[in-house]
């Protein structure tokens, strides 16, 4: 029988993504493919291939409900554990990866009762509650964004953060500059979607000089809570957009942007990086780690990005940053060519090469 990776992710695109990337190389290479998630997670496995196999395991975490909701995460966890445990049993994985999220608890949990190999993939700087739990308890720990800070004794293999085939696709696609002609700007706060930039984006792109403004064509990721107002904003200021909840297009929409406002998720900014977009970077101030600042650094200091911390984002800021960029097509250039010499296309194949070794039979050495 062909070799089984589990692969255990939690539910956001975050998590998701590189786990999608990583499931359609090893299909590719004849693997088996399961996922272990829980009911959230479930949700965001719509682009995975329909041969990768979806586990449902329970989890919890002690960051949501209140108190009731809070003493039951251990008996959810441990019941997840079991769970997967038998599943384990049944269908043995040569190889076990976590990417984070509280929903990989239980894979993770059982393949290190059970000693099966493993390995955590972690996509932000700073690792995340899970990882850093696991971190000291798995042979390989691959880091998505360098430098990753990581426990005492721990070390780190730098992989980059895997982009789908649908990225990969548009890896490094022809920039259009900025120009006196229809100009695409695409913005996403990340698979949840962002309030900030629905607040912030549209009344900057409002404030651009009219001979801008009529120019610039709008793809604009809002919270399905925020679609009517941020559409009935544009469509009052005249401004050409298309508002929706969640793109399923994104790698189209970002080759084809003069420039993409977003967030500095560890996804999108591989995504940015290997399409080689100009980016303006608005870091998550909630993020209990700031791990989306250490996130934005690579893409900062190359010069492919302006980061603007939330505290500082307002429409005239964001308005005047916005300005420079798209009246300066020289410029617009060098921030497309700089984001692609920070990026890490060949990183599904650095995971894959991490996986195999993982999953290889080792030579008894006692």
């Amino acid at each position: 029988m062909s070799k089984l990776l589990l692969m255990a992710a939690g539910g956001t695109g975050g998590h998701m993504f590189p786990a999608q990337a990583l499931a359609e190389a090893m299909l590719a290479r004849g693997w088996r493919v399961k996922l272990s998630t829980d009911a959230r997670g479930a949700r965001y496995v719509g682009g995975f291939p329909d041969t990768v196999q979806i586990e449902e395991v329970p989890s919890a975490t002690f960051a949501r409900g209140g108190a009731l909701a809070k003493a039951g995460v251990p008996f959810r966890v441990g019941a997840g554990v079991l769970a997967a445990m038998s599943k384990m049993r049944r269908d043995r994985p040569d190889a076990v990866v976590g990417f984070g999220g509280y929903p990989s608890i239980p894979a993770l949990g059982a393949a290190w009762l059970m000693g099966l190999p493993r390995m955590i993939h972690e996509q932000n700087g700073v690792l995340g509650r899970v990882n850093q739990l696991f971190a000291t308890r798995v042979a390989r720990v691959a880091c998505g964004t360098w430098p990753t800070e990581l426990p005492e004794g721990v070390e780190g293999v730098y992989t980059g953060n895997p982009v789908r085939g649908a990225v990969l696709d548009r890896a490094q696609a022809p920039y259009i500059p900025p120009g006196d002609y229809p100009m695409a700007v695409l913005v996403m706060g990340g698979s949840q979607g962002a309030r900030i930039l629905s607040d912030v984006v549209p009344a900057a792109i409002a404030g651009l000089p009219e001979a801008l403004r009529r120019n610039v064509r709008v793809s604009h990721q809002a919270r399905a809570e925020d679609h009517d107002r941020v559409t009935a904003f544009y469509a009052d200021h005249g401004i050409s957009a298309d508002v929706q909840p969640f793109f399923h297009d994104v790698p189209n929409r970002m080759a084809e942007a003069q420039l993409v406002i977003t967030r500095a998720g560890a996804s999108t900014v591989a995504d940015v990086s290997v399409i080689g977009r100009p980016s303006i970077l608005v870091p998550l101030a909630a993020a209990i780690r700031d791990e989306q600042t250490a996130n934005a650094r690579a893409l900062v200091e190359a010069g492919a990005a302006i980061r603007i911390p939330e505290s500082a984002l307002t429409p005239e800021t964001l308005a005047d940053n916005i300005t420079t960029i798209l009246t300066q097509p020289e410029g617009a250039i060098q921030m497309a060519r700089a984001a692609v010499s920070v990026s890490a296309p060949d990183a599904t194949d650095r995971l894959v090469a991490l996986v195999e070794d993982l999953a290889r039979p080792k030579e008894d050495t006692q």
